[in-house]
């Protein structure tokens, strides 16, 4: 029994028992990966995988144990890299922030220059996805940090703190008859008056979109959404050819660099919303990393992350933050 089965079994289960992936991404053959977890298997007595002839299709009973206890030790054989990384590259290294596009384009620019400037000899990479997409790319340790606002709560295997809070806005031409209610008015916008116009807003696994179907689903409203997108330029541009009207989040909406358009805070018809930092469960981060998450959020103390992600991926740990958590806008 060596650290290479142990590999082997890790990238299989994380490959869907596809035999030839998994080989690909470890640099090897196919027979030699079947090979090892055959003699993985005789030395231990068991059979950690089901087999349809001499196709893998998943795991056994005793082999999900067995997967649970290699992913623990896998852990902890890349915290001792980590940890030698620390001590000896202090300030060296990389960071790979997966994030959802809203968060790449308007959130992030806010920091990582700052962060390039105290940590020059660490390499910054964005890993961009959908919220799902981005909790396994932590888990599968090809990030280091989630960012996502739907979704990363509810991922076993993963340690989540809140990071802001933000609210919608609503999106228009400068011309369109939404831009004449007053102020008062505005801040009464409702839902009914919204739904006389088409709508583009966010794809369902984006930035709140479950909070703008349950608001006008709750009313018994059918909103007629004309076009749904990943990211908040794209919801724009169409705005700006008149499409419709948009609902984006209101971090992506800037009055300076958005003048074609009129920005309507909708947080009375949408609620507020919590963007969550991902972290896998278990794993050693470096100093840097720590650094990075206190200038997102500055509430977040170092306590609390490791709290966090010594927590077996339990995501309750608001209660570890200073309140109030700050809202960006």
């Amino acid at each position: 029994m060596n650290l290479q089965q142990f590999r082997f079994i890790r990238e299989t289960i994380r490959r869907n028992y596809n035999l030839t992936e998994a080989s690909r991404i470890l640099f090897t053959s196919q027979p030699g990966v079947s090979k090892a977890i055959i003699e993985f298997e005789d030395e231990l007595g068991i059979k950690v995988f089901e087999r349809h002839g001499k196709r893998i299709k998943g795991l056994t009973k005793p082999g999900q144990a067995v997967a649970s206890i290699i992913e623990r030790i896998m852990i902890e054989v890349d915290n001792l890299k980590k940890v030698s990384d620390e001590f000896a590259r202090r300030d060296e290294g990389s960071l790979v922030i997966a994030c959802t596009h809203t968060q790449a384009r308007y959130f992030l620019p806010r920091f990582i220059p700052e962060f390039r400037r105290r940590f020059p000899k660490v390499h910054v990479s964005l890993a961009e996805g959908s919220p799902l997409q981005l909790a396994q790319m932590v888990l599968q340790e090809q990030a280091d940090i989630a960012l996502a606002t739907e979704s990363l709560s509810e991922v076993t295997g993963l340690a989540t703190l809140p990071c802001y809070s933000w609210e919608h806005t609503l999106v228009v031409k400068p011309d369109h008859p939404l831009t004449e209610l007053t102020s008062s008015q505005a801040k009464n916008l409702s839902l009914e008056q919204i739904a006389q116009f088409p709508i583009i807003t966010y794809d369902r696994a984006f930035s709140g979109r479950t909070s703008i179907d349950q608001a006008f689903a709750s009313k018994g409203l059918k909103p007629d959404i004309v076009l749904e997108a990943i990211d908040a330029d794209v919801i724009k541009t169409y705005v700006d050819v008149e499409m419709g009207i948009g609902i984006i989040a209101g971090v992506a909406f800037d009055p300076r660099r958005d003048a074609g358009f009129v920005g309507i805070p909708v947080g009375h018809l949408f609620g507020t919303h919590i963007t969550r930092i991902g972290l896998k469960s278990g794993v050693f981060l470096r100093d840097y990393v720590y650094d990075f998450l206190a200038m997102l959020t500055p509430e977040l103390s170092r306590d609390a992350v490791e709290a966090a992600v010594n927590s077996n991926g339990s995501s309750d740990t608001d209660h570890d933050f200073a309140p109030p958590l700050r809202r960006v806008s």
